[in-house]
């Protein structure tokens, strides 16, 4: 008799479940979106692991140098941004269609902080997006410091006919970490922020990374812990990685920074898993880089199918698969 296995409950599940077939995301990188602790306003420099380009295989060149941020009066690159976003839809939705028989979609708005902008800006670009032929919905990626109650209150109007998401990253729930990283924000700020969305009703996504600097698995654990606990939806895992030409290189290369372990990372992923309430569903499992940007751990550059296998030697050990 077959071993029988709980699954995880993905995403993709919930969205067939919702809509009746496989929902694919369609991720953007639009020129203009900066970030508030790269352009000054929190503080400089950016995460201390962020290579933007690396988490965004669509992200546009910012060739004109005009970058926008919540303060900002007008935007004088309204219509390059429509036309990128024109361009990537058009030449990612065949594609899916082609190599996947999609049939529905997500406009994911990725790179960046992608509520950094004036009002005026966001509604032009997510009512767009939701005017393309099998647009169900958005997921916006952002910052718990950069989304204001005007947006929040547009998304929840949005909310009403279309599948809305927001994206926060989480990350750590430990100040000191978040200042070695160089967040900008502490944690009261990332709990309050979902909450305003959760009362609202909007769906929210959480990101955590594993394998940040000074944690131990414990900390990891606690910070999966107060995500689920702070009223999250939905969660992507991430293996903290190291590229080159980020201040997170240089205290590897100083030897001040040692990256996670494969089997540290799958053995803090599946805990973190066991421990998830069952409604919130899951996004992502591992994160990686396939070109030579990536400097340690080596394994982040395995493929994914690589990866997922592994997970799920692990995962069926306790009973589960994903």
């Amino acid at each position: 008799m077959a071993t029988k296995y709980k699954r995880v409950y993905t995403f993709g599940s919930y969205l067939r479940d919702k809509f009746g077939t496989n929902v694919y995301k369609v991720p953007l990188g639009l020129s203009g979106f900066t970030c508030p602790n790269i352009d000054g306003s929190v503080a400089k420099g950016g995460c201390t692991f962020c290579l933007n380009d690396s988490f965004s295989p669509n992200l546009a060149q910012n060739a004109h140098k005009t970058f926008l941020n919540l303060q900002s009066k007008d935007n004088p690159i309204l219509n390059l941004q429509l036309s990128q976003m024109d361009r990537q839809i058009k030449s990612t939705l065949p594609r899916l269609k082609y190599n996947y028989h999609a049939k529905k979609f997500l406009i994911y708005f990725q790179a960046f902080t992608n509520t950094y902008a004036p009002f005026d800006t966001l509604q032009n670009l997510y009512s767009k997006a939701l005017e393309y032929e099998d647009v169900v919905g958005l997921s916006i990626g952002t910052r718990s410091d950069s989304i204001t109650d005007e947006t929040l209150k547009y998304l929840v109007q949005l909310s009403k006919t279309k599948e809305i998401w927001i994206e926060f990253g989480i990350q750590s729930v430990y100040d000191e970490t978040l200042q070695k990283i160089n967040r900008g924000h502490d944690a009261k700020n990332i709990q309050e922020a979902i909450k305003r969305a959760k009362d609202m009703d909007l769906n929210v996504c959480g990101h955590l990374i594993f394998g940040l600097p000074g944690e131990n698995q414990d900390m990891m654990l606690h910070s999966a812990q107060k995500a689920y606990e702070w009223g999250i939806d939905s969660v992507k895992y991430h293996p903290l990685y190291v590229v080159k030409n980020t201040p997170l290189a240089r205290d590897y290369k100083r030897g001040e920074f040692i990256p996670i372990t494969h089997t540290e990372y799958i053995d803090t992923l599946i805990k973190a898993l066991k421990i998830k309430p069952d409604n919130v569903s899951v996004q992502r499992v591992t994160a990686g880089i396939d070109d030579d940007t990536l400097l340690a751990p080596k394994w982040c550059g395995w493929s994914k199918n690589q990866m997922i296998k592994l997970i799920n030697s692990s995962l069926m050990k306790e009973g589960m698969i994903y």
